[in-house]
């Protein structure tokens, strides 16, 4: 571990255990009783994290219409993400207008917070206890013990979807809808309008080039190789913000894929995605959004089991490619390709 991330760690754990020492203890194992009219609840600050959290949101929307749900936002991206949602009462953002969230979160109280980390983090163990609710519930870590009335325990290697609505059966929220991740409707251009229309009835393969992390991408020249071994298929590109010029080359030189207009949020994103027959994508956001569209994925990965276990495609047919490099670079087109035609064949085999 690097110098400087051992020292966060250090610091978190500090943080944690001054925490368990000066809050009143509470037992990590009591049962939630009384009236439930809202809810704060910690969101991560990835986009791909807010995606797995859609699934608790909507059955807490269902079981209970008239619940307060309050999104404590941790990031600007969280915040817009969830900004429009229906299903959410307000979004908080911590860390921006400070007079607005004291009187509008520190100032009250609440029924039931809800810490989605399942590590100790020291804004999330901050506002848990600055939150003043009446049962607050975490996941089970030694570093929570002592600071919330329920700490729900599932296997590390859980999928975080599934523990993100382990926090239902507590309320007695017995038979959700499923766990599958969901997008809020965000805006749509015209472009995008026309271009749904145009790939009605073609199913071409998507494939995404974009990632969160240099370690995680996969370089320009494997995606052109990769296509070029379907000459017969239709693809579409799909890329953030950073990566247009590199989609717009691929288009160019590759007579294969469709030119598509570039999409304005994840939202458009995920309607191309729902007309694609499966994704080709590096470990990010889009696995959670193919998995909301019931879109079979290929997924690019390093060799991180926590990674795939933890948030890979949940509840859809899957091929992994796993790199050995410790980069998603160093796995080679031909290792994707073959990953792209089994997931094919498991799929027309399905359809038989």
């Amino acid at each position: 571990m690097k110098p400087r991330k051992k020292k966060k760690r250090q610091f978190r754990q500090l943080f944690a255990r001054s925490l368990q020492r000066l809050a009143p203890a509470r037992s990590g194992s009591a049962e939630f009783s009384g009236p439930l009219r809202s809810v704060a609840i910690l969101a991560q600050e990835k986009l791909g994290d807010c995606v797995l959290l859609t699934p608790l949101v909507r059955n807490l929307r269902c079981a209970f219409p008239d619940l307060e749900i309050h999104l404590i936002a941790f990031s600007r991206a969280s915040a817009s993400f969830f900004m429009n949602d229906p299903a959410v009462t307000a979004v908080h953002l911590v860390k921006k207008q400070p007079q607005r969230y004291f009187r509008e979160v520190l100032s009250r109280k609440f029924d039931l917070l809800f810490n989605t980390k399942d590590h100790p983090s020291t804004h999330f163990l901050l506002q848990s206890a600055l939150i003043r609710a009446r049962f607050k519930v975490g996941h089970k870590n030694p570093f929570h013990e002592g600071l919330y009335d329920r700490l729900l325990d599932l296997e590390f290697h859980s999928h975080m979807a599934a523990k993100n609505c382990a926090l239902l059966p507590l309320l007695g929220v017995a038979d959700t809808e499923t766990c599958r991740p969901s997008l809020p409707a965000m805006p749509v251009s015209n472009e995008i309008r026309q271009l749904l229309r145009h790939l009605d009835g073609l199913r071409p393969i998507g494939i995404n080039i974009s990632a969160g992390q240099p370690n995680r991408y996969w370089t320009e020249e494997k995606w052109k190789t990769l296509l070029g071994s379907f000459p017969g298929e239709r693809f579409v590109v799909l890329s953030g913000p950073d990566d247009v010029e590199s989609k717009q080359r691929l288009e160019e030189k590759c007579r294969n894929v469709i030119e598509t207009p570039p999409t304005n949020n994840l939202y458009e994103a995920s309607l191309i995605v729902s007309k694609l027959r499966l994704l080709v994508t590096p470990d990010t956001s889009m696995v959670h959004v193919a998995s909301g569209a019931g879109i079979p994925v290929v997924g690019l990965y390093r060799e991180a089991p926590q990674d795939i276990s933890r948030f890979g495609p949940y509840a859809v047919p899957y091929e992994l490619v796993v790199s050995t490099t410790g980069e998603v670079s160093g796995v080679e087109p031909g290792e994707v390709a073959s990953a792209v035609r089994r997931l094919t064949a498991r799929a027309i085999g399905k359809e038989a």
